[in-house]
């Protein structure tokens, strides 16, 4: 598991291989990554957007944007977490992503970036 904290809010990553739905013969490997957001701050938050990097070991990098985590804008109280679960398909069967999240402050609107720390997905075999 990687982690990273900005500005209280406490982001945790943690990734599986899928042998089940990924075709080593046809280069589809797919992965999947749980994510846990934690509020660590004194304010109420919301997770508004997200903003992803996707890195194949074949050197393709894939941009990623969109309004908040698997079609849910999280609003967490302090001491709150949101935990979810997403998927990537790689061709190489090695790969990393990273990126950052958009994060209002309900109380005053303020919004800022938190970090999503990088993270590695490698099939197990490829380790050897």
């Amino acid at each position: 598991m990687v982690t990273a904290t900005t500005k209280g809010v406490r982001i945790s990553v943690e990734t599986e291989y899928q042998p089940t739905y990924s075709s080593p013969t046809q280069f589809h490997y797919v992965f999947t990554y749980r994510i846990t957001i934690e509020n660590l701050s004194d304010q109420t938050i919301q997770l508004l957007n997200r903003h992803w990097y996707i890195h194949d070991a074949n050197r393709a990098v894939k941009e990623v944007e969109g309004e908040g985590v698997v079609g849910q804008q999280p609003i967490l109280e302090p001491g709150e977490s949101h935990t979810y679960v997403s998927g990537c398909n790689l061709k190489s069967g090695m790969g990393k992503m990273h990126g950052t999240y958009t994060i209002e402050r309900v109380m005053d609107g303020k919004k800022f970036k938190v970090k999503i720390p990088e993270f590695t997905m490698f099939v197990p075999y490829k380790l050897n």
